[in-house]
């Protein structure tokens, strides 16, 4: 098991989807001002980055 190589794979479509999504409204959410995007804009950005680091490290997610 020592031998195994990390390889990166793409994430699902659905999960790029909803990543870019969360990302996108963290980001709105800092640039403007609406109340519960502006509220959690910095974890709605975590989640998106977290939702595409775990889609590009495990296969099949």
């Amino acid at each position: 098991m020592a031998n195994r190589k990390f390889m990166p794979s793409a994430p699902n479509q659905t999960v790029w989807i909803i990543a870019l999504i969360v990302g996108f409204l963290g980001i709105l959410g800092h640039f403007t001002h609406i109340d519960i995007l502006s509220k959690y804009n910095y974890e709605m950005l975590l989640i998106g980055f977290v939702l595409l680091a775990i889609g590009t490290a495990y296969r099949k997610v």
